[in-house]
C-alpha cells in the first residue's frame, strides 16, 4: 500500500467527520426495493427515485448477478447495496473506514456477503489483475492525478469489463453563491481547491478525463449528462449543493469498456 500523502490524509479526515455528522452520502440505503431496482435497470421508471437515478446509466445494473463488482471510493452502504441485492459479488474500496462500516451494515441488513478494503483509490495493489467485471467509480475530485486511478482500474478489469465513473464539468467546478447568483470563483487554470471544511479537491480537465481513458486502453462507450433533467428544489437553500446542482449542473457519467481490440 502507498503511504498516505497530504491529500489522502486531509480527505480521509473530512469523510470520517462526515460519517460522524451523518452526511447523506454516508447513510446506508436500508429501504431498497428489489423489484424497483429491476424496473429501473430496464428503464421502466420515469421519474426514477433520486437515489437510483444517480446510478446512471440504468443499464449498467442489468446482468450483474454473479459478477465481480468493485465500488471504488463509493463507500457508505449505498451503491454497494444495489449491486449486492442484484446478486453481484461486491468489493468496496474507500478512504474512510467509517464509510466501509456503512457497507458492512447494509450487507448485514440484506444478507449478502461483501469485501471491504480501507485504501486510497489510487492504490489497488491489494487486488489482482483482471479480477473484476465492473468498476463503479466516483469522487474523482479528491485525487490530483486521475491517470493513477485509470491505470489501476484498467489493470483490475477483465477483458470486456465495464468502468463507470462520474465527474463534475470543469468549467463550472468552483462556483460561489454571492447573494444574487452563482459566480466563477477561480481562474480556469487553477486546479486545486482547499475547502474551508478541510477537503482538498481538484479540477480535472476534459482532455485528461477523456483521453486519459483511451491512454490506458479503455474504449469510451457512453456519456450521460446527470444534470439536464434536474429540476430546482424550492426548499433548497441558495448556496447548498441541492440548489447549486440544479442551477449550475455539470455532473456527467462516462461508461468505458476494456476491449481486446483496444490493445
Amino acid at each position: 500500500m502507498r503511504e498516505k500523502d497530504e491529500v489522502a490524509i486531509a480527505n480521509e479526515k473530512l469523510w470520517e467527520r462526515m460519517v460522524r455528522e451523518g452526511c447523506g452520502y454516508t447513510i446506508p440505503w436500508l429501504d431498497l426495493d428489489l423489484d424497483m431496482i429491476h424496473r429501473y435497470a430496464r428503464g421502466e421508471l420515469d421519474p426514477a427515485p433520486e437515489t437510483l437515478e444517480w446510478m446512471a446509466p440504468c443499464d449498467i445494473l442489468v446482468d450483474v448477478e454473479s459478477k465481480d463488482v468493485l465500488c471504488l471510493s463509493a463507500g457508505g452502504g449505498q451503491q454497494s447495496a444495489v449491486f449486492g441485492l442484484l446478486g453481484a459479488r461486491v468489493t468496496v474500496v474507500d478512504l474512510a473506514q467509517g464509510q466501509l462500516e456503512g457497507d458492512k451494515k447494509a450487507a448485514a441488513h440484506y444478507g449478502y456477503e461483501i469485501t471491504t478494503i480501507h485504501s486510497d483509490m489510487r492504490d489497488l495493489s491489494c487486488l489482482d489483475d483482471e479480477s473484476f467485471d465492473m468498476v463503479y467509480g466516483t469522487a474523482m475530485c479528491y485525487v490530483p492525478d486521475i491517470q493513477q486511478v485509470y491505470s489501476e482500474v484498467a489493470r483490475v478489469l477483465r477483458q470486456g469489463g465495464v468502468y463507470r465513473v462520474d465527474f463534475g464539468q470543469p468549467a463550472v467546478y468552483v462556483m460561489d453563491w454571492d447573494g444574487d447568483g452563482y459566480r466563477v470563483a477561480k481562474p480556469y487554470f487553477e486546479k486545486i481547491d482547499r475547502r474551508e471544511n478541510g477537503a482538498i479537491e481538484f479540477r480535472h480537465y476534459m482532455d485528461d478525463i477523456f483521453s486519459g481513458l483511451v491512454d490506458v486502453g479503455l474504449s469510451i462507450r457512453q456519456v450521460v449528462d446527470l444534470s439536464k433533467n434536474k429540476k430546482p428544489d424550492p426548499q433548497a437553500l441558495p448556496g447548498s449543493w441541492a440548489h447549486e446542482s440544479s442551477y449550475i449542473g455539470g455532473q456527467f457519467v462516462i461508461v468505458a469498456t476494456k476491449d481486446k481490440r483496444a490493445f
